[in-house]
């Protein structure tokens, strides 16, 4: 018979990447997030965004459309992951898996994200530790080149002026901004290009280069950590190379639905209340952002994502200049509250009993 008593909270094993994951560290986002926007609201907000707010069969409309594209950006991950595990994953496994990577990755600081614990989520699925890091090394290799290849393309389409040259809340802000842009975008190429180099032609050399850059005094503490990329990288190759031209074609396009879902959300979400003077290009400058927040040591870029969407889009948000910023303060607290925070409350729930699950003392007996 079950113990009345609740069972002892069941704590990763110490040394396990898991081991600093938190449940309350899912508070740090939240009041960082609140702190921002209360601050938003009381410097820029104007009451008067309300007066010509109304809910129409369009608001619906537009507001169906952003739940849409929520879920074109998990189901896109869903299929890429079942992709790249073969089959293997089942859509209930490769949901469980995304809900705890996001959530990893929101109470994380963006340039950390969730792909250090992402191979125990996956290769607690029942995927073997080589196929695990591989999986996991070409979600973050397809994610990046994403970036690489549409940064540039649109930057071209839409203009760099357009793009970076806005004026909002009385000053230029975006000039500020374009340092962050390109300081993300670079540590993304070199990314890229090293993790090519090791995965397609040389994952030894490349394990050598990690071990002889972390002996450096300064980075050390980190040795032991790049040691096991530098074997994710080695076990990931032997497994890539097998891959032909439909696993790249379906991956690449999967990857191409969940992150540009991810910034149309936002695009919905104006149209549900506002208009907007040029889609394409606030889809643009959210890619730029998403590239900005690479470089934020806040959680999930908490703070730091209302305040750059707010000044950085409220240009092309047609209502009258005066209540731009303030309206487009509205619709960040809305994009964070359907985009950001649904991922914490999931792992909340999902996290401890899949803790439970995996590393209960009956699992290990």
């Amino acid at each position: 018979m079950r113990s009345s008593e609740s069972s002892p909270r069941v704590r990763p094993p110490q040394g396990s990447p898991l081991s600093k994951i938190r449940l309350s560290n899912a508070v740090y986002p939240i009041l960082i997030g609140l702190a921002v926007v209360a601050y938003m609201f009381y410097r820029d907000f104007d009451p008067a965004v309300f007066r010509d707010l109304r809910v129409t069969g369009w608001t619906v409309f537009w507001l169906i459309v952003a739940v849409l594209f929520i879920m074109g950006r998990d189901v896109g991950y869903m299929i890429r992951i079942r992709v790249l595990s073969g089959g293997h994953l089942s859509w209930r496994q490769a949901f469980r898996v995304i809900m705890l990577w996001e959530f990893t990755s929101a109470i994380t600081p963006s340039a950390v994200g969730g792909t250090s614990v992402a191979v125990i989520y996956v290769h607690k699925e029942g995927i073997s530790v080589g196929r695990s890091s591989a999986i996991v090394m070409l979600t973050s290799f397809l994610d990046e080149i994403y970036f690489i290849v549409m940064f540039p393309l649109l930057m071209a389409i839409v203009g760099f002026d357009n793009l970076f040259d806005i004026v909002a809340g009385g000053g230029v802000v975006a000039k500020g901004l374009i340092m962050f842009a390109l300081v993300g975008y670079f540590l993304k190429l070199a990314y890229v290009l090293l993790l090519s180099y090791g995965l397609f032609y040389n994952p030894q050399g490349l394990k050598w280069l990690l071990m002889r850059i972390f002996r450096l005094r300064w980075l050390r503490r980190w040795y032991r950590a790049a040691y096991h990329v530098g074997e994710d990288i080695i076990l990931s190759s032997y497994e890539i190379r097998r891959y032909g031209f439909r696993f790249w074609l379906k991956s690449g396009l999967a990857t191409f639905l969940s992150w540009s879902s991810r910034y149309l959300v936002a695009n919905a979400l104006v149209m549900a209340f506002f208009s907007v003077s040029d889609q394409f290009l606030l889809f643009a400058r959210q890619l730029v952002m998403w590239i900005m927040m690479l470089v934020m040591p806040t959680p999930g870029g908490s703070g730091f994502a209302e305040y750059v969407f707010t000044n950085y889009c409220s240009d092309l948000i047609e209502v009258p200049v005066a209540l731009q910023v303030g309206a487009a303060t509205l619709i960040a607290v809305l994009w964070r509250l359907v985009t950001y925070y649904p991922y914490l409350a999931a792992g909340v729930i999902i996290f401890p009993r899949w803790l439970k699950r995996n590393f209960s003392k009956a699992k290990r007996a």
